[in-house]
């Protein structure tokens, strides 16, 4: 018994002593664990610390290479002029305003600073010209942004965005054939029929006396006529709703978000949000790439195929040598591109132009005296009727010297150049924005009057002030194609309806990236009595 408790004291204090040796091997690896997580987190701190103090000394650096230029005061030394665009949007206000002001204060070139992103508000005409007229100034780096959305592939490197010039020029080459006037004149009986669809609803809502949303309607017979024209697809929104405006609002949203708040995406209360935005960029991309493809699949075999912009494409890219797969999928960028820019500005001029006849009846009553001594009584608008349809043209130019529904492009310059005596280095990026132009008193005597006679054939045309399409080789595609379809819209409407605005609406803006009539345009609409 003796020696049986002897060794079961003995076994314990081997198991003491190896419990304790265990211990402090343990106590010795945490102790090296935490001694090497400290160093680790103090070199991550000071990673960070160097970084950040290596960010604060560049945007130093840019503030002395850029702050000789004339501008309003920084709201703080990193965000510069962030926060006050962000308050301007959080409270539903139109930023370019704040940039109208900005520029009428400080003169034809004004800095803002926005992070390490400098931006120069270029209002001199002559710079306006020099830059937007030269292929050799590049779109800035903003446009890199745009190639995909929140993680999910949107424009691309298609026409809007394409930076790299011989990227651009092979894709125009492609789609210059498209939108030709040539090929224009043969779309009239789309652009006619798609319109007629809207007079048909319009008749509805007359006859039955209800409200109608103006902007909502020209916005589903805008998407239908893009739909037809350019992709022989019949969507009839003004009977079948679908998701596409949906989809294309929340691109739009989605751009603004993306290019005036640099956090946006990291705060994760914008998630909800984020996916909406991916899905729509989604949707629009899906759509595109089976249109694509089975129009080439019916192409390939034979089949009658539609007269259609996206034929025109096809044909003309079959064309060209050297087609890569990113050029397949360039196609599809364009695809987007022409959805969004097609179909949302156009829609929103056509709003915009109704909201100022309804306040300008004098206007209303001359632009309808031309429609009718055009047009007359017959349903079919002909492409030779458009070129005579002179008035209502200078009426839908000043819709757009107000309210340029793509108000702002920017360019960077190749080489330094001196605006007003002031120095502007090589590299710097130039915003030259329509919408503050157009409302300046220095170039259009009382800007905010809405007067058509500014664009009347013998006035002096404006001299690098007017540029809702932008200017030079990368200007805007599609805008005879837009102003075609503008004027179809409207000379149909003014030939057969009476409209007034509903009570109680406000004349403000809606900035959503373009900008929209905030309150929609809710009419009430009549049917015309017309003289004998």
């Amino acid at each position: 018994m003796s020696i049986s408790l002897g060794n079961s004291r003995l076994w314990s204090k081997r198991q003491l002593d190896d419990g304790v040796s265990s211990l402090r091997l343990h106590l010795t690896k945490m102790s090296v664990f935490f001694t090497a997580l400290s160093w680790t987190v103090v070199f991550l701190l000071s990673l960070v610390f160097i970084s950040f103090l290596g960010y604060c000394l560049y945007l130093k650096h840019l503030h002395m290479k850029y702050d000789h230029i004339p501008g309003p005061p920084r709201v703080s030394f990193l965000l510069g002029h962030s926060q006050t665009v962000m308050r301007i949007m959080k409270n539903g206000g139109v930023v370019h305003d704040k940039f109208l002001e900005w520029a009428e204060n400080h003169g034809p070139v004004c800095r803002l600073n926005f992070l390490h992103y400098v931006l120069l508000i270029v209002t001199c005409p002559e710079t306006t010209k020099e830059v937007l007229m030269s292929p050799k100034c590049p779109k800035d780096s903003f446009y890199k942004k745009l190639f995909s959305m929140f993680g999910q592939r949107f424009l691309g490197n298609g026409l809007v965005t394409a930076q790299d010039h011989e990227q651009w020029h092979k894709q125009r080459r492609i789609m210059d054939p498209a939108f030709s006037s040539l090929y224009l004149r043969g779309l009239m009986g789309t652009f006619n029929e798609r319109a007629e669809k809207l007079m048909t609803k319009l008749t509805d809502i007359a006859d039955s006396k209800t409200e109608a949303h103006m902007l909502r309607l020209v916005n589903f017979v805008t998407l239908d006529v893009i739909a037809k024209v350019a992709f022989g697809v019949d969507l009839d929104q003004l009977k079948d709703s679908s998701d596409f405006p949906k989809a294309i609002e929340m691109c739009l949203k989605g751009m603004v978000y993306m290019a005036r708040d640099h956090f946006f995406e990291y705060n994760p209360m914008n998630r909800p949000f984020i996916k909406e935005v991916r899905d729509a960029c989604r949707l629009l991309r899906t759509t595109g790439a089976q249109w694509i493809q089975n129009r080439k699949t019916a192409m390939q075999n034979g089949e009658d195929v539609p007269k259609d912009i996206l034929t025109q494409i096809i044909k003309t890219a079959g064309k060209e040598e050297n087609v890569t797969e990113e050029d397949e999928e360039l196609m599809l960028d364009n695809f987007v591109t022409f959805f969004i820019a097609g179909q949302e500005t156009t829609a929103n001029q056509l709003a915009f132009c109704i909201m100022e006849l309804t306040r300008h009846p004098e206007i209303l009553e001359k632009v309808k005296n031309e429609v009718d001594d055009v047009i007359g009584m017959k349903q079919e608008i002909s492409y030779d009727d458009l070129g005579k349809l002179v008035y209502l043209s200078q009426v839908l130019k000043e819709t757009l010297r107000i309210y340029p529904t793509a108000p702002g492009t920017t360019r960077d310059l190749f080489k330094d150049i001196v605006i007003d005596g002031i120095h502007i280095p090589v590299g710097a990026t130039c915003f030259f924005n329509s919408y503050v132009t157009g409302r300046m008193d220095k170039f259009f005597k009382d800007p905010l009057t809405f007067d058509p006679d500014r664009f009347h054939p013998d006035a002096p045309k404006p001299y690098f002030c007017y540029y809702p399409f932008a200017l030079g080789p990368r200007s805007c595609l599609g805008q005879n194609f837009a102003q075609m379809e503008a004027k179809v819209v409207m000379a149909k409407l003014l030939q057969r309806f009476d409209f007034s605005l509903v009570p109680g609406q406000t004349f403000d803006i809606e900035d959503t990236g373009t900008l929209r009539p905030k309150s929609g345009v809710v009419c009430t609409v009549r049917h015309r009595n017309h003289k004998k």
